[in-house]
């Protein structure tokens, strides 16, 4: 009986590596360095990130005429997907070719 507990003592419920009560992984030092590593690009990557490239001044309206540019290069595509407009006269004009009072 002690043998038996002394041998069921350490032991990780369930699958090792997946679950609530998981065996905890050994931390290497590659993993360190790998781990610094990234940290310090994030560190060097929020230091950039906190410097505006342009001023306020010149960020306020500097991609307006690119914009309209756009819009107006899609009205332009989604009116070509439907017919040009065409008036009443045009559209019923063979009714007229009897008429006699004109």
């Amino acid at each position: 009986m002690f043998l038996t507990a002394l041998l069921r003592r350490n032991r990780i419920p369930g699958r090792q590596w997946i679950g609530k009560h998981r065996r905890p992984r050994p931390v290497s030092a590659q993993a360190k360095q790998n781990m610094i590593r990234r940290l310090e690009t994030e560190a060097e990557n929020q230091y950039w990130l906190s410097r505006p490239f342009l001023t306020a001044e010149q960020e306020r309206g500097h991609a307006a005429v690119r914009r309209a540019a756009a819009f107006q290069a899609l009205k332009a595509a989604q009116a070509a997907r439907f017919p040009a407009h065409r008036r009443l006269e045009e559209q019923l004009g063979h009714l007229l070719v009897t008429r006699k009072w004109s």
